[in-house]
């Protein structure tokens, strides 16, 4: 049976994130991967690898991948606050994660937090790229986590 991207990418983070970061959940689906922290279901506030419709990204034509973190709580003042949290240590992941991580509204819904980065029509044939997609996601877990106090 032919592995999915997203399956793909989960095996790579497991592969690459550093020890005292190893203990997450995750979910990988066709389209999309969900990492977490904490048991059972995923949390509000997530890392995630997704396909994003051309729709929601200006210079895509096809599609997109977008990386990175999530804040989705019901409030947007839990999100932007949480997101707040992460800015205030800007320095820490500034570094790891460049110019590329965007903070803001999510895409395609603007009471949702992100900081994350969107890849215009990537070549998703390309053997590498479930590799790409899984470093740079473990690049975010690293970063944020360590921002958020790890």
């Amino acid at each position: 049976m032919e592995q999915h991207l997203f399956d793909e990418v989960a095996d790579v983070v497991g592969s690459l994130v550093p020890p005292d970061f190893a203990d997450f959940e995750v979910r990988s689906r066709r389209w999309a991967l969900k990492l977490w922290y904490g048991a059972g279901e995923a949390t509000r506030a997530h890392y995630e690898a997704q396909v994003v419709s051309a729709e929601l990204v200006e210079d895509a034509s096809v599609l997109a991948i977008e990386v990175g973190w999530h804040a989705e709580h019901t409030s947007e003042a839990d999100n932007q606050a949480l997101l707040d949290r992460v800015l205030a240590s800007e320095e820490l992941w500034r570094p790891v994660l460049g110019p590329e991580a965007v903070a803001g509204p999510f895409l395609g819904r603007a009471s949702w937090r992100r900081l994350s980065e969107v890849w215009s029509d990537p070549d998703l044939s390309d053997p590498d790229v479930g590799f790409e997609i899984g470093s740079r996601l473990t690049d975010y877990v690293t970063a944020v986590e360590t921002a958020l106090g790890r």
